[in-house]
């Protein structure tokens, strides 16, 4: 089978499986859309390769196919919500609709919320309120999992903690989306599945020892994810990861020493409307300015010229829009087992690819 398929194509096979399995249905394609987008943008371990642990958790109880949302607080500029382990997409996708409303009256909205469940790729969220001309801002961790050291530890403390910005210019806007460590979960066990080591010494351990080879984590005792900055400069990491659990779970009033045991998420998001602070042309000319200065630097290797955040993605993006999102084949393999599993038809692949 070839393994390009149309945007539209997944993302409608994906709500379908969602429905099926007893997501409601807008949920659903809240679900299927920030799946498919992570895909697009290239972040395929954060793509369709989580649907089957989507759906696993929804049948362990573990995830609510429906269901409200609770305010727990709520001031004109910012909320807080307990989102009942609804799936992370749509949650994150109605708290920056909601921020937006805020910032619109107010210049700046916030929503935390706690016990979502995963909310897949932060970069799937920040292009279109970015290019609405907000300046938004994601960040989340997940307090029943550990698997990042505290800098100058060894046992696992934290999650990699994204946080992730989408920033307007007069073109197309610059996509940020890093982690607190140096990689992921899902790249961690997608190498220790394929019995591949790291690039680097991206983990420790159970002693403490910096290793290229992610099976570590899956020991007992466990090692853990390297901080950002790693052995040298890991207390930058360590600072950024006690940031996002104070704006995620502090904020939201519910975290690790709460004990939770079921996989989720705490999330922050805020919006800024730009033009609260001026001409929207003021800010561009700023934010232009420096897109243009990185673009316009001299490469240390003429064959990688220098790039800003979210260039690629967004490059790979309007590709794959026009010939096909391109699926790994094990994550292929798993959805058309989850299709006949379901009784669905898996799409039909694009023409010729």
């Amino acid at each position: 089978m070839s393994n390009r398929f149309t945007a539209d194509s997944l993302i409608d096979f994906t709500a379908v499986l969602c429905t099926r399995a007893g997501i409601e249905d807008t949920i659903a394609h809240d679900v299927a859309n920030i799946l498919v987008e992570g895909d697009l943008l290239g972040h395929d371990t954060h793509g369709l390769q989580l649907l089957k642990p989507y759906l696993d958790a929804l049948a362990n109880k573990a995830m609510r196919g429906s269901g409200e949302i609770e305010v727990i607080a709520s001031r004109p500029a910012v909320a807080s919500w307990d989102g009942q382990y609804l799936p992370g997409p749509h949650l994150t996708l109605r708290a920056i609709d909601t921020a937006t409303e805020m910032a619109r009256q107010y210049g700046s909205g916030s929503v935390a919320i706690r016990r979502s469940s995963h909310i897949a790729a932060l970069a799937a969220y920040l292009e279109k309120p970015a290019r609405d001309g907000f300046l938004v801002q994601i960040v989340c961790s997940d307090p029943s999992v550990a698997s990042v050291a505290a800098y100058g530890g060894c046992e696992p403390l934290f999650t990699p903690n994204p946080m992730a910005w989408g920033i307007p210019t007069s073109a197309d806007p610059v996509l940020i989306d890093i982690s607190a460590s140096i990689t992921t979960n899902g790249m961690s066990a997608r190498l220790h599945s394929a019995g591949q080591k790291g690039d680097h010494a991206w983990w420790l351990d159970a002693e403490g020892r910096p290793s290229n080879n992610p099976s570590v984590i899956f020991d007992d005792p466990p090692g853990s994810l390297q901080g950002l900055g790693g052995v040298e400069a890991g207390h930058k990491g360590f600072g950024l990861a006690l940031f996002v659990e104070a704006m995620s779970s502090a904020l939201a009033g519910h975290g690790r020493a709460d004990k939770p045991d079921i996989w989720g998420a705490s999330v922050h998001v805020n919006v800024t409307d730009i033009s609260a602070f001026g001409a929207d042309s003021a800010f561009h000319a700023q934010t232009d300015y420096l897109v243009n200065q990185c673009l316009k630097s001299t490469p240390a290797d003429p064959a990688k010229p220098v790039r800003v955040p979210g260039q690629r993605g967004l490059a790979m993006k309007a590709e794959q829009l026009e010939n096909g999102v391109t699926l790994r084949s094990d994550i292929l393999s798993a959805l058309t087992e989850l299709a006949a599993r379901a009784d669905v038809v898996f799409p039909e692949p694009v023409a010729g690819s």
